[in-house]
């Protein structure tokens, strides 16, 4: 379910209304811990964080010309879900996260490559997003970036 949205405040109306608070304070928990460089924004159909153009030039080797994607949030159909990139690229900061949630949730941890999934919108683990949401600086994703992805 890709919402069509030109903005921030767009996507959160266009989600089911019983979804837009815990949303909103889900946006607002990665927004107010992301290191400084990164730029919120709406891609792919999703909440977005990224690296712009103006600080990485060379943007995404899948779609040249647009902003190194970071993390996304979205609603789905029966769920909220979290895509963060670092985790994917970087194992540690995935084993730090899967060693994490069981202290913040308990619920078993819904999770693909990249991608986590929250059925139960209550229970969104906030405060350990918010410290995912720390770990890694616009220097470090870059570099995880260049190293695992860029010309493979």
């Amino acid at each position: 379910m890709q919402v069509q949205a030109v903005s921030i405040e767009d996507y959160i109306s266009k989600i089911p209304e019983e979804r837009q608070e815990i949303f909103k304070k889900l946006y607002e928990t990665i927004e107010d811990n992301l290191p400084e460089g990164f730029s919120g924004n709406i891609s792919y159909g999703m909440v977005g964080w990224g690296v712009p153009l103006k600080t990485y030039p060379a943007g995404y080797h899948c779609a040249p010309g647009t902003p190194l994607p970071f993390i996304s949030i979205a609603s789905q159909k029966n769920f909220i879900a979290l895509y963060h990139m670092g985790m994917y690229a970087k194992p540690e900061l995935l084993n730090w996260f899967v060693e994490e949630f069981p202290k913040h949730s308990k619920r078993k941890l819904d999770m693909g490559k990249s991608c986590v999934r929250f059925k139960k919108i209550d229970e969104i683990p906030l405060e350990l997003l918010a410290e995912l949401s720390k770990k890694m600086t616009v220097e470090d994703w870059i570099t995880t970036y260049e190293t695992n992805f860029k010309n493979k």
